[in-house]
This record gives C-alpha cells, sequence and structure tokens, in this order.
C-alpha cells in the first residue's frame, strides 16, 4: 500500500496549527486595494481561521484529524464552564 500524500497546493496556502486548525490568509488582498476601503484592507491583514463547513474535505486532501474554529471555541467555554463549576 503507498502512503497517503498530503495535497501541496493546500499545504503552501495554509498552515496547520498545534491544535489542528487551519490557518490562511483571504484572497484578494495581494493587489488592486485601490479600489476597497480602507476597513476591507485591514481585515485582510487578519489570519482566517477554516470553519466546520471546510473541515471534512480539509481533512480530506491532508489525511489527518482537523479542528475548526467553531469546535475551538466550543472546547474553550466547555472548559471554562467546567473549571467554574470544580471552583465552587
Amino acid at each position: 500500500m503507498p502512503k497517503n500524500k498530503s495535497h501541496k497546493g493546500l499545504l503552501k496556502r495554509a498552515r496547520i496549527t498545534k491544535g489542528g486548525r487551519v490557518r490562511f490568509r483571504k484572497p484578494g488582498s495581494r493587489h488592486l486595494k485601490s479600489n476597497k476601503s480602507g476597513s476591507a484592507n485591514r481585515r485582510y491583514r487578519v489570519p482566517q481561521y477554516a470553519r466546520a463547513g471546510d473541515m471534512k474535505r480539509l481533512g480530506t486532501l491532508l489525511f489527518r484529524p482537523l479542528k475548526s474554529q467553531d469546535q475551538v471555541e466550543a472546547e474553550r467555554r466547555d472548559r471554562e464552564r467546567a473549571e467554574a463549576g470544580s471552583g465552587d
């Protein structure tokens, strides 16, 4: 059986964080910025994280389990609730 190979095009455009999130830059931010508003140009500077709807497709391209930003936020809320409940 041959080894599975990660999708090189995706690896060049996105980074996988330690926690398994997919971080990327929004498209459309390289040039032709004069017709975009200043707030839109500032939003392009902020790195984005992939959402839950993309995780299945991205996971199959990379052959590894991934977490969406929504899952990470839900886990953080659960952890905070558990800590608040056990601190009583």
